[in-house]
């Protein structure tokens, strides 16, 4: 994990501290990009996620965070409509001025790979190995523009440019087995931000990475996301990755939302038990090696309703 430690998780959280005012939060006076209202996601009997809401305004940063089973991959392809169909969907998700969960599969599709776009977990399964990446890259420029092949690899080469991909040109002709874990990735980021959309999901976008690497991806995502303003939802289990790309955060558990605030709020004040739990789970440079690491305990914690902890800080207390 980056950081290594708690208190660099709280160091880094503080730079958020300038995009508010007063201790009122700056988005929660604007009308959100994405809305999110008491969203449930089942297969069969197996509740995925639970009366789950927030909402995500334009050029913010918005950090979803939890245990794998937790529910933030679902939650992501709730909102890209991408779940399988034996998903049984209720509540309501709202981009723009758009209902997501009742409009066509036409607007749909014109919505996906263009205004809000998606990264993968893991590159090397969701690229094609049969196809040169330039070509994949292309198929998002030619799906929702109207222009020819050739104008359509010069918007892939100059968004591998902007992901600093070395020789773009070049490596546009190569197959994804040709290129690093890194270089993968960063074809994928070229392929969601190649028509410049307004909402960008990214799904545990550093997990296979090395430190290093991890580094050099989350400090891409954050020059694109001032270059082109975006809006982000930024899903991991990884508090360091979280801390250091977030504005807000929120912490899932058994598919329910527990816990909502700031960056700051939430790694220096946490509400929760159970996010007071993940924190004290992180190894810092003092830990003992010959001491087991603190364990999160897996239990049920009552459905309690959402209260205001302060200004813009949620949780289940």
């Amino acid at each position: 994990m980056i950081g290594g430690s708690v208190q660099f998780l709280r160091a880094r959280c503080h730079r958020s501290e300038a995009r508010l005012a007063c201790g009122i939060n700056a988005w929660s006076m604007s009308i959100p990009l994405l809305g999110i209202e008491r969203l449930n996601v089942s297969f069969g009997s197996t509740p995925a996620v639970r009366d789950l809401s927030l909402s995500i305004s334009s050029g913010e940063a918005f950090g979803l965070v939890g245990e794998s089973g937790s529910g933030k991959s679902v939650t992501s392809l709730a909102v890209m409509r991408l779940l399988a169909p034996q998903a049984r969907v209720s509540g309501s998700i709202r981009f723009a001025s758009e209902e997501l969960l009742t409009t066509t599969e036409e607007k749909m599709r014109r919505l996906r790979g263009q205004a809000m776009t998606m990264i993968f977990q893991e590159p090397m399964t969701a690229l094609n190995p049969l196809m040169r990446v330039g070509d994949q890259v292309a198929e998002a420029v030619l799906a929702h523009n109207r222009v020819s092949r050739k104008e359509a690899f010069e918007r892939v080469v100059a968004a591998l440019n902007e992901v600093a991909i070395p020789n773009a040109a070049s490596r546009a002709r190569d197959y994804p087995h040709q290129l690093s874990g890194g270089q993968r990735q960063r074809v994928m980021i070229a392929m969601a931000i190649v028509n410049h959309p307004q909402l960008l999901i990214a799904d545990e976008p550093t997990t296979a990475l090395d430190v290093t690497v991890q580094a050099q991806i989350l400090e891409l995502l954050s020059q694109l996301r001032e270059k082109f303003s975006l809006s982000m939802l930024f899903i991991s289990h990884d508090l360091g990755v979280v801390s250091q790309i977030s504005d807000r955060v929120a912490v899932m558990y058994r598919g329910q939302l527990v816990e909502s605030g700031s960056a700051r709020q939430i790694f220096s004040a946490p509400a929760h038990e159970y996010t007071r739990g993940l924190l004290k789970a992180i190894p810092t440079l003092r830990s003992r090696r010959d001491q087991a690491l603190t364990m999160v305990e897996a239990k049920s914690y009552p459905d309690l309703p959402l209260k205001q902890v302060e200004q813009g800080h949620w949780a289940r207390v």
